[in-house]
């Protein structure tokens, strides 16, 4: 089916290919769509619901029916489009949604059963009898959905995320789009040009035209050479531009190794986030079908895909080639097929006035009533203006409704298109996206002439917004031939007309949806599935809410469209998500300590992202409760190290600092004495606790914020949005610093005579007392020390630069072995802090207030703060609030699990007799099982023995109720 002396490819270069496991010889510069054409091949696809056969429809990115997979190794990438999917060699394409191959679809049997399964018959059907929904609705409503499948292998492709930032963004590299980056490229703006396809040029390739004497492809390549030689222009190809967004920012993806065998390394896809200061939208337009009977049939394609294949790709769609349309750039096909020597069996135009001439037959005022054919279209029945009928034999069918402006991009931000009635085509609305103006055919101008000039004057617009003077750029010559056009969306008739073809939508269900009410467009769309298939509408949708306007008796503008949203293609998750498989889906956070723990045998265990260990085993302990015990007894008797530098440390610098940290946490800071520490609470906006941790006052505006290891993040993200939104007067910065510095616990009596075998200046009770701080010096490295403690021990904590942190937690553990102790882990660390009855977020889940842990005295009466006034409310105070407290076994039963509930001994372990629950648990060495939880008026009912059930595991014990205090509740160990 090639066509000597037309097309782009290089015909001295032949690649081999796949498709459903049949070899077939393409060449370079082909799309799968172009190469499958040239061996012949029409049935390229099903539909999605009747399972109808399918062939390639258009020559863009819009096409509704060429998805396919491409299966390389382990991998498949489902719904690839054969239009955009360059071939090369060893790709492997297959066919998508067939039971069995792709001739013998056994769920084409859907399509006879056609009169049952209607527009909406799954809101009715699948409602009766309740008991069939789970056992048979269900499994084959999943078994039926979704379009391609997945290897379920994990995905070994490479993906990619970029910023890029310029002047001027132009979009698409037709006529207009090559004039707007040449006007704006020779006035010395930076330029980034996008063109989604691998050849720049646009439409340009796919016509016969001359611009400025050469054909168009040739200008356009000698146009891009000269922006490929500028310094300050960025070409971008196989790269769509899929969404608008707020302070000029554009979404884009670029499809990097789609089209090579060997990647050799590279991404396979780049998603691009695009800073410009202004943007050229000159994305052109995208040709709609006419909806008759049959018209879904292989072969049936969109007159300009037609002509497109044979001048780009030096291909014949058909033998004996009719077309039909209701506008004058039809009309175009048909030329440039008779100049190609190829049979144009008929044009058939709608328009009884329509003002063409050629050597072929030409019907005026006629209409084509329906197709034939099954697995390909064999022939057509039209009526003449005559009303007589006429059968046509052809083998390829070109229809053309007009042309829809590519708006989709101008309706990102809430823009809406206005009706135009001599183009009969929905164009953008002026300002709908702030900066960016709107070129071509995009924007309605139709003829080439038109586009270059528009190209022009939308560059200098967008450039004098910016503040660049632009020099003056000619406008090449070209046709500028009128739009003349006639509406035609429907031919009437018995049988099925397509309007949307992947989702085997009919003129008659959009009529079926207004009839059953469902007469706005949203709700049409919805009811019918009309423009929710791949292609999102592109063909489909105009088309759609003009048979729902008629048989509503609107006009087109008072329907209205759907909403355009972002993506305007389909974009791969893992494109939008790159780095964030395996690892970078869950980063593995070391601390500087985490080589030493390691070589030590500690377990290790995740802490939010962080790893950290769990325990530090010795010789003759065979159980993790051994090496637990152990580690509590020495902090509590000698000394104990722990690294905490996964707890969030964020610097807060500034005159308003401490009126900053007033407003976001309970209790106040700015009173706060410069070289000491201060414990804090912080509250969401609803009242509910969002976080704990100590505050340190280095300096008169200097301020250093520790978190949990958990809440970091989010705590970060509360200050950004309290500072940026609700106090943005206020003097005061802050960063995240906790990985510039390494923070290790020492903790235990003997904790102050280690650090000053290290410090090279002794400290004692007067120049560090309790929630004291300030700088240090170790081996004359600049340190931070803090006296404060996790574990109710006289400890401290000790910080310096992370690149320091492993020779320091190496120093720190072999003194601490000097003095009877060593590391310990989380395991420990969690059963200290049980003993002291202090939280984590085990207790502030998020559903706490300061009242439930017994902190509301601390809310400052003399000021305000973020969450005050919600957690006044009705409800989150009183005896009916679970309280925090204390569990210890009152039976025989020593064991208490976290998560468990509590009831009164004699009420059977429901759901509405709970009382509360436990939230953490450990066995202490000195005092047994000990537990905190939450029991509804809790802090009055100390001494009652409750029942506490866990179901999930089979436990149901005997607990008494007590203060969560369990050791030292005076607090001697720690301030002594």
């Amino acid at each position: 089916m090639r066509v000597d002396g037309k097309g782009l490819v290089h015909r001295d270069q032949s690649v081999s290919f796949k498709f459903d496991g049949q070899t077939y010889k393409g060449l370079a510069g082909d799309t799968l769509a172009s190469a499958l054409m040239a061996n012949g091949v029409r049935l390229i696809g099903r539909s999605f619901k009747y399972h109808r056969p399918r062939g390639i429809m258009s020559d863009g990115p819009q096409d509704p029916n060429g998805l396919v997979e491409l299966h390389r190794g382990d991998q498949i990438t489902p719904n690839v489009r054969m239009t955009q999917q360059e071939i090369h060699a060893g790709i492997d394409a297959r066919s998508q949604n067939h039971w069995g191959n792709l001739t013998w679809d056994v769920l084409e049997l859907n399509d006879l059963m056609a009169p049952f399964l209607g527009a909406g018959f799954y809101y009715k059907t699948f409602m009766w009898p309740k008991a069939f929904w789970e056992k048979l609705y269900e499994p084959i409503i999943r078994r039926a959905a979704g379009l391609g499948s997945l290897s379920m292998a994990h995905n070994s492709d490479d993906y990619e995320k970029a910023f890029a930032f310029c002047d001027v963004l132009v979009i698409g590299s037709g006529p207009a789009g090559i004039m707007a980056a040449l006007t704006a490229a020779r006035s010395g703006a930076d330029v980034i040009l996008c063109e989604e396809d691998f050849r720049f040029g646009g439409r340009l390739n796919f016509e016969s035209y001359d611009i400025d004497g050469q054909p168009g492809a040739a200008w356009a390549a000698a146009r891009v050479e000269e922006l490929s030689e500028m310094e300050n222009v960025r070409l971008m190809r196989r790269t769509t531009v899929t969404g608008a967004y707020d302070g000029g920012t554009y979404a884009a993806l670029e499809r990097v190794a789609q089209h090579v065998s060997d990647p050799k390394g590279a991404p396979l896809e780049t998603f691009w986030r695009i800073v410009a200061k202004g943007a050229v939208y000159a994305a052109g337009a995208m040709e709609r079908p006419i909806a008759f009977r049959n018209n879904d049939r292989p072969g049936i394609m969109m007159a300009s895909a037609i002509r497109g294949y044979l001048n780009r790709y030096g291909v014949a769609p058909g033998k004996r080639i009719t077309l039909f349309g209701n506008n004058d750039d039809a009309f175009r096909s048909a030329l440039d097929l008779q100049a190609a020597g190829l049979e144009v069996a008929a044009y058939i135009d709608s328009r009884p006035d329509a003002e063409i001439k050629g050597d072929f037959p030409i019907y005026k005022g006629a209409r084509i009533t329906g197709a034939r054919g099954r697995m390909r279209v064999d022939g057509v029945t039209l009526r003449t203006a005559q009303d007589q009928e006429v059968w046509l034999t052809t083998d390829c069918v070109g229809m053309s409704g007009g042309w829809n402006p590519t708006v989709h991009l101008t309706c990102h931000m809430n823009g809406r298109p206005q009706w135009n009635e001599q183009l009969v085509a929905f164009i953008p609305t002026p300002g709908s996206v702030p900066g960016m103006e709107v070129a071509g055919a995009a924007g309605g101008t139709f003829s080439t002439k038109g586009c270059l000039k528009s190209g022009i004057f939308r560059a200098k617009t967008v450039l004098d917004a910016i503040g660049i003077s632009a020099k003056t750029t000619p406008a090449p010559e070209a046709e500028d031939s009128a739009t003349k056009i006639s509406p035609l969306w429907v031919v009437p008739g018995k049988g099925r007309a397509w309007i949307d073809f992947q989702n085997d939508v009919t003129a008659k269900d959009v009529a079926l949806a207004a009839q059953e009410n469902f007469k706005s467009v949203e709700h049409m769309k919805r009811y019918t599935t009309q423009g929710m298939a791949p292609d999102q509408g592109k063909n489909s949708n105009i088309n759609a809410l003009a048979v729902l306007a008629d048989v509503t008796g609107r006009s087109i503008p008072e329907t209205g469209t759907t909403t355009y949203r972002p993506p305007y293609t389909p974009v791969s998750i893992a494109a939008m998500g790159a780095y964030a498989q395996g690892h970078g889906f869950a980063p593995q956070r070391l601390t500087t300590s985490h080589v030493a723990s390691v070589k030590a045998g500690a377990p290790m265990i995740e802490a939010g992202l962080w790893y950290r260990p769990s325990y530090f085993p010795k010789a003759g302990e065979v159980t993790w409760r051994q090496s637990c015990d152990r580690e509590v007894e020495m902090v509590r008797n000698h000394v104990g190290v722990c690294d905490v530098s996964t707890l969030g440390k964020i610097d807060i610098q500034g005159p308003d600092a401490g009126a900053f940290l007033d407003f976001v946490y309970i209790n106040t800071f700015s009173t706060l004495k410069v070289g000491r520490v201060r414990y804090g609470v912080m509250l969401r906006e609803d009242g509910h606790v969002m976080d704990d941790g100590t505050t340190a006052r280095l300096g008169e505006h200097h301020f250093v914020m520790t978190t949990t290891t958990a809440a970091a993040g989010q705590v970060m993200r509360h200050l950004e949005f309290v500072h940026q939104c609700l106090c943005p007067d206020m003097d005061v910065r802050f960063i995240s610093t906790t990985e510039q510095w390494a923070q290790f616990a020492v903790a235990g009596p003997k904790s102050r005579d280690l650090l000053n075998g290290l410090l090279d200046a002794p400290i004692d009770n007067d120049s560090f007392p309790f929630m004291g701080c300030g700088d240090v010096s170790v081996g004359e490295i600049t340190a931070r020390l803090f006296r404060i403690s996790f574990s109710g021990e006289h400890a401290y904590e000790i910080a310096v630069p992370s690149r320091y942190g492993a020779a320091l937690f190496d120093a720190l553990c072999t003194a601490a072995k000097e003095q009877g102790g060593g590391p310990y882990g989380m395991e420990a660390l969690n059963v200290l802090r049980i003993e002291k009855g202090f939280i984590t977020h085990a207790e502030i889940h998020g559903r706490v207030t300061a009242f439930d842990i017994g902190m509301e005295r601390m809310i400052s009466g003399k000021k305000d703060c973020i969450g005050k006034t919600a957690a006044q409310r009705p409800g989150l105070l009183g005896d009916t609030r679970e309280q925090l407290v204390g569990l210890k076994p009152a039976g025989a039963v020593k064991k208490m699990n976290a998560g468990a509930f509590l009831f009164s001994p004699n009420d059977e372990p429901t759901r509405t007799a709970q009382q509360g629950y436990s939230t953490s648990v450990g066995f202490s060495p000195t005092r047994g099982m000990l537990a905190l939880g939450f029991l509804r008026n809790g802090r009055a009912r100390h001494g009652e023995t409750l029942k506490l059930v866990d179901h999930l595991r089979d436990l149901e014990t005997l607990v008494e109720v007590c203060d969560p205090v369990f050791l030292d509740p005076e607090g001697t160990r720690a301030r002594g």
